[in-house]
């Protein structure tokens, strides 16, 4: 299994506290719930988007908490190594984009360490989560629309591959992605692509079918 990595990843000092930049949370927190309570998976506050009370309620009924677990973060480094990508996720979007199965580089790599956590307005899973289909990014830089995003700068990142993991009910609870620094040539792009949307299948089937250790 993948190991957590243990030194924290901090934001430069001139990096206004308030950004919600890719970080390192504590090694005890990465452990932790990283969800708000179980009470609030069966009773989310009215304010709540439906959205966002749908996937708590379903949560709760499948047995899923969203603590980082052993099984999605064998899943996320299996799905990096098929595409050959540094970082891969499975990454429930919850208050912030909380993930529960992460793959990354060694602490001393000289890669950027992320963390589990990420606010629900960076990277490109919020437009997956939108579009409710993989979003087959081989270079970002490539539209105007996804090359202006705060993980291109935070993290140095050039291709993204993502899916959505969509419940039968038709609740999407989160996504599946692989990141990278390199840009990836388009000839590969519907290759990834079928590599994340497969591993967002398994990541569903494994929510529904084993319980998370």
């Amino acid at each position: 299994m993948s190991q957590h990595p243990s030194a924290p990843y901090l934001a430069p000092p001139t990096t206004p506290a308030a950004l919600s930049l890719p970080r390192r949370d504590s090694g005890a927190a990465a452990r932790g719930p990283i969800t708000p309570p179980a009470a609030a998976i069966t009773g989310p506050q009215s304010q709540q988007a439906p959205e966002l009370t749908q996937r708590y309620e379903l949560l709760d009924r499948l047995g899923v908490s969203a603590v980082a677990s052993e099984d999605f973060d064998e899943l996320a480094r299996d799905m990096a190594t098929r595409a050959g990508f540094l970082y891969g996720f499975v990454n429930l979007f919850l208050e912030e984009q909380t993930f529960v199965g992460l793959h990354q580089p060694p602490a001393d790599s000289g890669y950027v360490i992320v963390g589990r956590t990420m606010s629900r307005d960076h990277g490109w899973c919020p437009e997956v989560m939108a579009r409710k289909k993989a979003l087959p990014l081989h270079d970002v830089h490539a539209s105007p629309r996804f090359s202006g995003n705060h993980v291109v700068d935070a993290v140095g990142i050039r291709s993204y591959f993502g899916a959505p993991l969509i419940h039968d009910s038709g609740t999407v609870l989160g996504t599946v992605c692989v990141i990278d620094p390199e840009k990836r040539p388009l000839s590969e792009a519907r290759r990834l692509r079928d590599i994340v949307i497969n591993a967002g299948a398994q990541v569903m089937d494994h929510i529904v079918r084993a319980p998370v250790r």
